[in-house]
């Protein structure tokens, strides 16, 4: 379903070019009067009676996409409840995260099914908690072997279905696999050293730097559509904003909590907004190619759970190398 700039359905009634019908509902007709001509029922005036005497139309006001302080509060309660858990006892985080995974497997695959594509749920799922969990205890070593333990058991729990979409169904648990189990592993080994805590943190602010100053900055200013054919309402100004923000933000926090220099947090938060941006833009690829406008309805005014995972998905890879870089684990 096609968006426009304000988060709503092009073609929808909030659109006041767009009727509801071949003819528009019936007490909408103009009803002759004596002189010959037409008037509206309404004594107030529209837009046809504006436009009978030589008026500009007033055009009808939109309503916004989504509800902002639904939508800041469950954000607001999320980033809670990762505090919550990454402060405590680090193994609970470890929990979270793959609860997390677990019901953004089950979106993409209930996504996957709308298009008659049945990947392996069992063994991916197995394979995103075995794949945390061996990160975690073992570093890199265990997230490469429990991630090619994962793809060769997806290949071979398909293989009683049939040779019939037997590579479309085993393709797509591969790119399970790649998009959230071993992004899931890569979670782990940032949280895996003494200051893992910290680390988390950073990547987190930074990913979630571009989404908000996207959003303000593309809100107010946004003129020139970034990829109109994959993501109509992301714009140059929104990307600018984000980039502000990013590098703000990882400039602060590696200097604050890692004890790290704010240049190298700047130049985080520049590859951050780069690819949360392009993470966000595979997903919207993703949701176009299945037909869907949202992963799921599991975090009212977001959508699904990956609905909010896209960018932070993308920037996990580059800031978990860009801070081993910067400042080695111990």
């Amino acid at each position: 379903m096609e968006l426009d700039e304000t988060g709503e359905p092009s073609g929808s009634p909030a659109d006041p070019h767009v009727s509801s019908g071949p003819t528009g509902p019936a007490e909408d007709a103009p009803s002759p009067d004596p002189a010959g001509g037409a008037h509206s029922p309404d004594p107030s005036g529209d837009a046809s009676s504006d436009a009978a005497s030589g008026q500009t139309p007033t055009p009808k006001k939109r309503k916004m996409g989504r509800n902002l302080p639904v939508a800041v509060g469950v954000g607001v309660l999320l980033g809670g409840v990762v505090l919550a858990s990454l402060y405590t006892v680090k193994e609970i985080f470890l929990g979270v995260l793959v609860a997390f995974l677990l019901v953004g497997l089950h979106e993409l695959n209930g996504a996957f099914a709308t298009r008659g594509i049945r990947a392996p749920w069992i063994p991916i799922a197995v394979g995103a908690v075995a794949t945390a969990v061996a990160s975690y205890a073992s570093g890199p070593t265990g997230l490469v072997a429990a991630a090619a333990l994962t793809v060769l058991a997806v290949l071979v729990w398909r293989m009683p279905g049939g040779a019939d979409g037997y590579v479309r169904d085993a393709t797509a648990g591969v790119f399970l696999v790649g998009y959230l189990v071993v992004m899931g592993g890569i979670v782990a080994l940032l949280l895996r050293p003494s200051d893992g805590d910290h680390r988390i943190v950073v990547f987190v602010a930074v990913a979630i730097a571009s989404d908000i100053g996207g959003f303000f900055a593309g809100s107010f200013f946004g003129r020139h559509k970034l990829a109109p054919a994959i993501s109509p309402k992301k714009t140059w100004e929104g990307a600018t904003g984000s980039a502000v923000a990013c590098m703000a933000v990882g400039a602060w926090l590696v200097w604050w909590l890692l004890d790290g220099h704010a240049w190298q947090g700047a130049l985080l938060g520049a590859a951050a907004v780069v690819t949360a941006t392009v993470g966000d833009l595979i997903e919207s690829q993703i949701k176009r190619d299945l037909g869907i406008k949202d992963m799921g309805t599991l975090l009212p005014e977001h959508g699904g759970v990956m609905d909010r995972l896209d960018s932070l998905i993308a920037t996990l890879p580059v800031a978990w190398l860009l801070l081993e870089l910067f400042v080695p684990s111990t």
